[in-house]
């Protein structure tokens, strides 16, 4: 079979230009035998190391580009006449990439009017390492040859071919069938021979299958807000952009355009780009001088570590700093043995300054309550120590991984706090993440049903048939009501709608970032400019957010929580007028109010976090918990696993005294016994790990945490293989 590469293709990134998602891809490439494939995103390159990823995994050679905008003018001017053209560019090498990258960026970041675009003056600037293709129909060249303005077409062409050197440009031909394109096909061979430019094949990929034509038009109807009737929208002319076999690339354009064929195949050998992924690159944190981030943490630490001493004393609280100092010693040596000293001190200072300029800040929550050099740091404010919180649940020698404090902010205030974080860094070191939306069930039907011309009661009839289950597909939808399969039987109509509306269902369809005005933000930072780890974008993609941590930025959780806020305004309303010492201080608030006790046993927790939910304030009325330690158990038990196995009811019948407390082996009863013999947390798994099988913290940890975080399993059947695996073990033992 004679070879070709995909070099011009559209993933579901081109939101709602491209269909192609890119599992399928790789799936399809593999399975027409080709070594290589390129996926050039319209305008941006958000795919570029999801798919570096994939594509290795696959054993598939990944090529990364951009199917880039180009102002006829200045990319800084929009002339309402003047039409941006597309032009196909693919990074070579690490200099390419890097190139490819500042073009994106400064296409987006540059541009007034949320439209990324660059232009001649920029592509002079950054083109080293990339290799350009004149792009399809919407090419600068082609789009002067079907105006019949040949003369500037040469002009054009000359241009990118002394910029790009004579093996970096190619002249773009497509294999789509269509008389228009066969006769532009013709024009620029033409072209490419008088003045010695290189064809190459492409199909401008939009979705994988021929099938999916008429969903992709859909698609292109949903973005541009027309009808499918509509006779002012752009009209798609063929159903030919789909991921065609080498084959039938090769029969479509013939033995009159092999050089074109075989060319995607040598381009697809230049191209030799090596990403290197998941290695951090920490925002450099000022230091005083005399100090390292290392022993300046140690210092850090030290002291606020002795400030918990005096709170302690203040209190009246009896302890003993023994335990604390040397907790806090392996700590420390853990996190600068990791190299993780920076990120600490970059994280206590935003949240002391929050806490300076009267922001609230939630405790902390997650397994970064587990780290006494937070709680020393005031990061967190609740102490590991009487909890039993272990440091390896948070950062864990044996996993090397980023820590991850998920920090809450007052809903209404944590703007400033990204703010100052922007000042201190630098606005070219940090940045917020993009987030993606895909056309959900309900969303899809109307979307669709709007392109096909149904009337609004139509699909809202629809639509409001849909199952209300988080995250539920149209496909899912369809087989678990049978009215929706049923209306389809009856009318051809609905028929249609539902049948085109499973195939965007998963593209994406919007995306954006998340605001200070959101729910939640996260800030990524750089030791350098944003722009060097990977392409960013205003108001518009920039990277998912998993992608952006492969490329080295670091990520920061700025969680707006609207208890805190309402905390907050019922802590100013009680003081108003109060004297200091009569002034609500939430931080000195004890814990053993009996009053509190009785209303939380009543289920009267309306707005209160976590405990809010009709099943969580019926399982309270069954548990009447008495101390704070039956909160956290009661949060730890009201989950899938937990409650599926019954966990719950087994805690609560142990702590009034109807079901007899037993323990699997005797070893476990120190860890359980709190929590009458119930293995409630992941801590308490951990500890049965290393006390039952030897296995060292850290390496419970690896063994506990994907179970837990995977397979959802219950701290029951997680510690239940611990105990079966160290019978076994002894039991083989016996027989040697």
């Amino acid at each position: 079979m004679r070879d070709f590469v995909h070099l011009h293709l559209r993933s579901q990134y081109s939101l709602l230009e491209g269909a192609i998602r890119l599992p399928d891809l790789m799936d399809r490439v593999t399975g027409y035998g080709m070594q290589a494939v390129a996926v050039t995103d319209r305008g941006q390159m958000c795919a570029a190391v999801d798919f570096y990823k994939r594509a290795g995994k696959a054993k598939i050679k990944p090529i990364i580009g951009i199917d880039l905008a180009v102002a006829e003018g200045s990319r800084f001017e929009r002339d309402s006449r003047a039409q941006d053209h597309h032009l196909v560019l693919l990074a070579r090498d690490q200099t390419g990439w890097a190139h490819l990258r500042e073009l994106s960026t400064r296409a987006w970041l540059d541009a007034d009017d949320q439209q990324p675009r660059a232009d001649q003056a920029l592509l002079a600037e950054h083109h080293e390492g990339i290799i350009a293709l004149s792009g399809g129909l919407d090419g600068e060249i082609p789009r002067l040859i079907e105006a019949g303005r040949l003369d500037q077409a040469r002009v054009a062409a000359a241009r990118y071919r002394d910029l790009f050197g004579p093996e970096g440009f190619y002249l773009e031909i497509l294999a789509t069938g269509t008389p228009r394109q066969r006769q532009l096909n013709a024009a620029l061979r033409a072209l490419g021979a008088e003045l010695r430019i290189p064809l190459v094949a492409t199909n401008d990929c939009r979705y994988l299958d021929r099938r999916e034509a008429r969903a992709h038009e859909v698609l292109e109807c949903i973005r541009q807000g027309y009808t499918l009737d509509s006779r002012s929208r752009p009209q798609v002319e063929t159903d030919q952009y789909y991921l065609k076999r080498p084959d039938e690339m090769w029969e479509a354009l013939g033995a009159e355009y092999a050089d074109a064929l075989e060319n995607t195949v040598r381009i697809a050998e230049a191209c030799d780009l090596k990403l290197a992924l998941g290695t951090p690159y920490l925002p450099t944190y000022p230091l005083p001088a005399g100090f390292d981030t290392e022993s300046y943490l140690v210092k850090r630490a030290q002291e606020g570590l002795e400030e918990r001493y005096a709170e302690f004393r203040a209190l009246g609280l009896s302890f003993d700093e023994g335990p604390y100092q040397d907790r806090l010693d392996v700590e420390l040596k853990i996190i600068r043995e990791m190299g993780f000293a920076g990120y600490f001190l970059i994280v206590q200072d935003f949240i002391n300054w929050a806490k300076e300029h009267g922001i609230p800040v939630g405790p902390g929550r997650g397994s970064g309550a587990g780290s006494l050099v937070a709680y020393a740091l005031r990061i967190t404010d609740l102490d590991p120590l009487p909890y039993g919180l272990l440091f390896e649940r948070f950062l864990n020698p044996e996993r090397v991984s980023m820590p991850d404090f998920d920090i809450d902010f007052c809903m209404n205030r944590r703007g400033e706090v990204i703010e100052y974080v922007t000042e201190k860094y630098g606005k070219n070191n940090v940045g917020q993440i993009a987030t993606y939306g895909g056309l959900k069930a309900k969303g899809v039907i109307k979307d669709v049903g709007r392109v096909l011309g149904l009337s609004f009661v139509e699909t809202d009839r629809l639509s409001k048939l849909v199952p209300e289950v988080l995250g539920i597909t149209l496909s899912q939808a369809i087989a678990q009501e049978p009215r929706l399969k049923a209306m389809a039987d009856e009318d051809p109509k609905i028929a249609d709608l539902l049948s085109i509306a499973q195939s965007p269902r998963a593209c994406t369809a919007t995306s954006g970032c998340t605001p200070p005005a959101s729910s939640s933000a996260t800030s990524r930072c750089g030791s350098t400019a944003r722009s060097s780890r990977g392409p960013m974008a205003r108001s518009s993609p920039s990277s998912a957010k998993d992608e952006v941590e492969e490329a080295g930025l670091v990520k920061f959780d700025f969680l707006g929580l609207k208890t805190l806020t309402v905390i907050d305004c019922a802590v100013q309303l009680i003081n108003r007028g109060r004297p200091p010492e009569q002034r609500v201080d939430m931080s000195k608030l004890v814990l053993d109010d009996a009053g509190v006790w009785a209303l939380i046993s009543r289920g009267d927790t309306e707005g209160v976090f976590q405990l809010e939910s009709s099943g969580f304030q019926e399982m309270l009325k069954k548990l009447k918990p008495t101390c704070f330690e039956d909160i956290v158990a009661a949060v730890a038990l009201y989950r899938p696993g937990p409650m599926g196995s019954g966990m719950h009811l087994d805690f609560i019948a142990r702590k009034h005294g109807r079901q007899k407390i037993t323990y699997q082996h005797p070893c476990l009863e120190p860890i359980l016994k709190d929590t009458y013999g119930v293995i409630v947390y992941q801590e308490q798994v951990m500890q049965i790990a290393q006390v039952m099988s030897g296995y060292t913290l850290g390496g419970a940890d690896r063994c506990a945490g994907p179970w837990a975080r995977r397979r959802r399993r219950s701290w029951r059947s997680s510690a239940k293989i611990f105990v079966d695996g160290r019978r076994a073990a002894a039991s083989r033992e016996d027989r040697r």
